[in-house]
């Protein structure tokens, strides 16, 4: 296959990811004489922070996703190449996709984080993930599948294990998932579901640490529990997981869950790309100067959650947040701007903390921001008009408004639809 990218007489920056790093990044460089190259395996943008309400068919996918070459219609100097990369040459100056080779002359690495499991192999085998839209819509299916399962089998252990559900991490995502699931198991599934007794459907979230939300304040942490507990979610703090066979998920103090739903988002590692030497690696992300600059390379920078800016004041990096990959994104353009003009002086980047928010359920969130924290109804709404301000698209914008707006007054999204590539009819034959 070829690249087929035009030869151009400005140097080429290489974007790889088209998450909030990348696409900022890319809108930045508009007006600079460069030829700005955006590189993903997807041609699509995806606003991450509302994985969990498509997971739990509270949005449809295409409320958070975006198509890349949409946004960047206007943008002349703007070409976009769907491509997974597979390794970085810098000796080269190039990057090895699945469509050939990509030659640069400044590369920026953008992209994102994946699950860790530290080491948990039962977990990164047996668990489900949602930091994908496909993955995210697996787990909706599977959520709805299991409820079809639970109506067909007689055997009550079984259905008892359709439906439980066990999360494991007490971080935004954790809390928000658990929140979710606590609403549809109050609201909407008893009206799907009058024949199963919804009394039966438990959910746990598990968190080693002594409270949820451990980045926020005990405030929050304390209110986003009790949030929790209200919607029949069974908090679970300083458990440790230790194996899960698909069936049974078995606890580090010897106690045991059957299940056949464990969701895990409890941790992150930067999606790192081959061929960067070991040194520039920092905990699974890639160590960087103030500048963004990687650790030994003069044109290649790194952005986002994948990197970690090692300073005196930040000796682990910033946290794993929109912001963050935003606020150096529009940092970097700057950089990069006075490079190609033989300005050697460079600013720094300095996180500009806005806060951190995170709901729980309907018009119930956490939010510790700069100018005050608040619990409740007006932290949902603050975290609602955030998210809606930030989705990328007018239409998004009006497609989550509208689908929150009759979720909030009907408890009902209306999007409990299960589909798949392939017939799926098997599911009854599997279920008795």
């Amino acid at each position: 296959m070829s690249v087929n990218i035009p030869v151009s007489a400005n140097p080429r920056v290489v974007i790889v990811g088209a998450g909030f790093a990348g696409l900022e990044l890319a809108k930045a460089l508009k007006a600079q004489p460069v030829q700005v190259v955006l590189v993903d395996k997807n041609n699509y943008h995806t606003f991450q922070p509302l994985l969990y309400q498509v997971a739990t068919a509270g949005l449809e996918p295409d409320s958070i996703t975006y198509p890349i070459r949409e946004i960047f219609r206007s943008q002349k100097n703007f070409i976009f190449r769907m491509a997974e990369v597979l390794e970085v040459r810098a000796a080269d100056r190039c990057v090895v996709t699945s469509i050939g080779e990509i030659a640069y002359d400044h590369l920026v690495i953008a992209t994102g984080a994946k699950s860790a499991y530290f080491g948990l192999s039962d977990f990164e085998e047996r668990a489900l993930s949602m930091k994908t839209v496909p993955e995210a819509v697996e787990l909706r299916n599977i959520i709805l599948e299991n409820f079809e399962r639970a109506v067909l089998t007689t055997d009550l252990v079984r259905r008892d294990s359709l439906m439980t559900f066990v999360i494991i991490g007490g971080g935004p995502t954790g809390v928000e998932l658990a929140g979710a699931l606590g609403e549809l198991k109050k609201v909407v599934l008893p009206h799907d579901h009058p024949e199963l007794d919804l009394t039966k459907m438990m959910i746990y979230l598990v968190d080693m640490e002594s409270r949820l939300l451990k980045t926020m304040s005990p405030a929050a942490s304390r209110s986003a529990e009790q949030f929790l507990r209200k919607h029949g979610v069974d908090v679970w703090l300083g458990s440790r997981v230790r194996s899960y066979d698909g069936q049974m998920i078995v606890f580090a103090d010897g106690k045991s869950l059957v299940t056949s739903n464990v969701i895990w988002t409890a941790g992150v590692t930067g999606a790192v790309l081959p061929g960067l030497p070991p040194e520039v690696l920092s905990a699974g992300r890639i160590r960087t100067d103030s500048f963004s600059r990687v650790a030994g390379c003069s044109n290649i920078f790194a952005i986002g959650d994948v990197a970690a800016v090692v300073t005196e004041d930040t000796p682990h990096g910033h946290p794993m947040l929109a912001p963050v990959a935003i606020q150096q994104a529009k940092l970097l353009a700057v950089n990069l701007a006075r490079l190609l003009k033989g300005n050697s002086e460079l600013k720094s980047f300095v996180y500009r903390d806005m806060g951190v928010m995170a709901t729980v359920g309907r018009h119930e969130a956490v939010a510790d921001l700069s100018f005050g924290k608040f619990q409740g109804p007006l932290a949902w709404f603050l975290w609602a008009a955030l998210h809606l301000m930030t989705l990328v698209g007018f239409r998004n914008r009006l497609v989550a408004l509208v689908n929150w707006t009759w979720s909030y007054f009907r408890y009902d999204s209306g999007l409990r639809l299960i589909i798949r590539a392939k017939d799926r009819c098997a599911v009854v034959k599997s279920s008795q």
